[in-house]
């Protein structure tokens, strides 16, 4: 049986093992232990790694085989979700109410699913999301939030955490205005960590282990300007024109 390496809890030195010596089974569990510090938390992006673990449970590190990704510019917005975006019934935003898109994103979902993102993972993003590193998108109607989504942002890359939806596509158009705004802005890939038949509609690509780190590994040398991001401004990557 293969042993999973460990890594103490607080460490913030060691080193994440190479995410190809991440299990088949469970698919991509590269590591246990250490913290949500955002120095590690950043190591992790910057390796193709992210954390994903129950309340009970210590800290998961994971790195799956394929990944999902979406190319901005190649976003698929069907014909219904096109047409609802014509009738601008809902406003979209970013970085105006992170914390009330993390909480809507931990609240229970309407199946009696369980929420992964525990009081630890809230208070480790929101730090990053102070930090300018990690960002959310907020999808109103009539004043009232009703969906949205939260990620880092690293170089060209961003990887999507979790969305939520209190309204029918709701979360869809939150990640379709994020996926083209990312395009104008330059960014190299859009992450959705697990495939699914959901993500692939939105025209998500499975991507092998190996090609999604070559292209992180691009990504990752643009550099980028943290802070508040808002639809039209200034991109965040240095050097690049505003879409």
């Amino acid at each position: 049986m293969t042993r999973v390496p460990w890594i103490a809890p607080g460490d913030d030195r060691t080193p994440f093992p190479d995410p190809e010596q991440a299990l088949r089974e469970p698919n991509g569990l590269l590591a246990i232990g250490g913290s949500l510090s955002p120095a590690r938390l950043v190591e992790a992006y910057r390796n193709g790694v992210f954390p994903w673990f129950a309340e009970d449970q210590p800290v998961l590190w994971w790195s799956p085989d394929p990944r999902a990704v979406i190319r901005p510019g190649a976003v698929h917005v069907s014909r219904s979700l096109r047409k609802r975006l014509r009738r601008d019934e809902f406003g979209v935003t970013l970085d105006r109410a992170f914390a009330r898109v993390i909480s809507g994103c931990a609240a229970p979902r309407r199946d009696g699913a369980g929420t992964w993102i525990t009081p630890g993972m809230i208070e480790a993003y929101s730090t990053l999301h102070e930090r300018g590193i990690a960002h959310s998108v907020e999808v109103w109607r009539d004043g009232t939030l009703v969906g949205g989504l939260y990620g880092v942002s690293l170089g060209a890359a961003f990887f999507g955490e979790s969305m939520f939806s209190r309204h029918t596509d709701a979360s869809k158009v939150a990640l379709v205005r994020l996926a083209q705004q990312l395009a104008a802005w330059g960014f190299d890939f859009l992450d959705c960590q697990l495939p699914t038949d959901h993500l692939r509609r939105l025209g998500a690509e499975d991507w092998p282990r190996r090609q999604f780190l070559a292209a992180l590994r691009q990504a990752r040398q643009r550099h980028q300007v943290h802070g508040p991001w808002r639809f039209g401004g200034v991109s965040p990557l240095a050097g690049e024109a505003h879409g």
